[in-house]
């Protein structure tokens, strides 16, 4: 089942990429899921968070609202993050893709790349960083001609 968390109260009137975004958060890790959904709420979003791909690929399937960033780790039980972003490339999801992982080989990041993910993030990583990803993927509504992020 789906952990769901709302902005807080106390959020920052301008969350960090300039609107609220939907996030799912896919990772086998609780405690990291926590603190990532905890980051994101304190930023203004609202979050989801599963812990493996099958249950990522349920919620981008019948998600009441859509969401605006999938954000996914690569090593997880039943299906890992390369084939989640696969099938989700099949959908009419026209969300950003963030890979945040470690150890990718570069063969397995240029398999992300194929697929057209928006960043490919090496854990660990700091909040700020992470925000400022954010900013420049969604900056890139305003303007197109941004590139894409590979931060290892």
């Amino acid at each position: 089942m789906p952990t769901v968390n709302t902005p807080v109260l106390d959020a920052p009137a301008s969350p960090s990429p300039g609107r609220p975004l939907h996030i799912l958060y896919a990772d086998d890790m609780p405690e990291l899921r926590v603190l990532m959904s905890d980051v994101f709420v304190r930023e203004g979003h609202a979050v989801e968070t599963v812990g493996d791909g099958d249950q990522a690929l349920e919620q981008l399937r019948h998600s009441a609202s859509p969401f605006d960033l999938l954000i996914t780790d690569h090593h997880m039980p039943g299906i890992s993050g390369l084939d989640l972003v696969r099938q989700t490339r099949q959908l009419p999801y026209p969300g950003k893709i963030v890979v945040f992982s470690s150890e990718l080989s570069e063969t397995v990041k240029d398999q992300y790349r194929g697929l057209a993910v928006d960043a490919i993030l090496t854990k660990p990583i700091f909040p700020l960083t992470f925000r400022a990803v954010l900013e420049q993927l969604f900056a890139k509504e305003a303007n197109p001609e941004a590139g894409r992020e590979d931060t290892d």
